[in-house]
């Protein structure tokens, strides 16, 4: 059974940090694609950060600079180190895991940056 189990989320302060892990199981990460996407109050979920199996990194226009993605493929788990915060980053997060037509989803963790 594969899983994905996000944590780290929580309530920051705007300029404040969060780092998201997301820990999977039954499937060789390496293997994989991973990304992180957010889902803001009323709005669609959107892309917040992808690296491929050989670990080129994507980022939203909006975090670029602020944002780091990164696996950790021993430990089957991928991160997302959040800097700078800011209110707009308010929402639900959820890891991805891509590979040959396989496309697995956590259960997303709320983040949320207010003073």
């Amino acid at each position: 059974q594969v899983q994905l189990v996000e944590s780290g989320g929580g309530l920051a302060q705007p300029g404040g940090s969060l780092r998201l892990s997301c820990a999977t199981s039954g499937i060789t990460l390496e293997w994989y694609a991973v990304g992180w996407y957010r889902q803001a109050p009323g709005q669609q979920r959107s892309l917040v950060a992808t690296m491929t199996r050989g670990s080129i990194t994507n980022y939203a226009d909006s975090v670029k600079g602020r944002f780091t993605i990164s696996r950790d493929n021993a430990k089957n788990t991928m991160y997302l180190q959040m800097n700078r915060l800011k209110p707009e980053d308010t929402g639900v997060y959820y890891c991805n895991a891509k590979f040959a037509g396989n496309d697995y989803w956590g259960q997303g963790t709320q983040v949320t940056v207010s003073s």
